[in-house]
């Protein structure tokens, strides 16, 4: 313990390393601001963070807000879905029969292979439609209540974006599923060899050997990395802006082509991406020591 808090310490080399850095950035800061032909506008920014509604008497988020909302909504939902169908997929890639192991892995290595922005496109245009279309999304929002359609607005989308919303979050579901099942089939990989013979040897079937065996010694493996997979999802999110689905990134466009602020809308949206994402960081690396008092070992 001695040596590790050793190990810890601020050396002069670090001291060095941060000097510098800060002198980097100081240095590009005086460039941006003095050198560059460009006037900068800040005090336009925070109207578009809240607006006040007089007809209701409060304020509201307004398009950065709104963007922000929207970028953590479809994340969820993405990861969620995504969580789903990763667990799916990693159980056939363990499993002992060729199908279902090569059927998963045609899945993975076809969707890690394929860029996002292509796989949005192929699946928005030539799927999303038909799927949408097949569940009968659209009336079933029409026939909703008010209060179901003010419910589904607060968590998923407006009445207006609805089926938009719905094929983005499945699209990227797709895409970062793919990536779960690797997590997962390495969860299921870094418990001992021991442990499966032993659960072999109890006569449990598969559905029991996982619940009872494996996924316990397994969670310790896949929850932390499947944290950072949901930070690697609120980035790629970015990629929904292509088919109008109103979150952070197409907002920062919008607000771009009106008011030609290009520096200072991406500087405020980099910013916003990065307290979501450490945010995220931050709980992940929390939950990660958690699972370490747990299960330690």
């Amino acid at each position: 313990m001695r040596s590790a808090n050793k190990n810890r310490r601020i050396t002069l080399l670090d001291i060095l390393l941060l000097g510098l850095l800060i002198a980097a950035g100081v240095v590009t800061i005086n460039h941006a601001l003095v050198n560059l032909d460009y006037k900068w506008n800040w005090e336009i920014i925070p109207q578009y963070f809240l607006r006040y509604d007089e007809s209701k008497g409060s304020w509201i988020p307004n398009l950065l807000m709104q963007g922000f909302f929207t970028t953590i909504r479809v994340s969820i939902w993405a990861s969620l879905l995504a969580s789903m169908i990763g667990i799916v997929t990693g159980l056939m890639l363990k499993a002992q029969s060729l199908y279902p192991r090569l059927l998963a892995r045609t899945y993975v290595e076809l969707v890690r292979n394929t860029p996002p922005l292509v796989l949005i496109f192929i699946f928005y245009f030539f799927l999303g439609n038909q799927l949408t279309t097949l569940l009968n999304i659209d009336q079933f929002i029409a026939t909703r209540g008010e209060y179901t359609t003010r419910l589904l607005g607060f968590l998923v989308a407006e009445e207006a974006q609805f089926s938009a919303f719905v094929s983005a979050a499945m699209t990227m579901a797709i895409y970062e599923g793919a990536y779960m099942a690797e997590i997962i089939r390495a969860g299921f990989e870094s418990v001992p060899k021991g442990q499966w013979e032993a659960a072999d040897a109890l006569g449990l079937n598969t559905r029991y050997k996982y619940r009872l065996i494996i996924l316990p010694q397994a969670i310790k493996t896949i929850l932390p990395a499947m944290a950072g997979q949901f930070i690697s999802t609120i980035k790629d999110s970015a990629i929904v802006s292509v088919i109008s689905i109103q979150e952070l990134t197409f907002q920062g466009m919008e607000l771009m082509a009106a008011t030609y602020l290009t520096f200072e809308i991406w500087i405020t949206i980099t910013l916003m991406y990065f307290i979501l994402t450490f945010s995220c960081s931050l709980l992940a690396s929390k939950l990660e020591k958690h699972l370490n008092r747990e299960h330690p070992g």
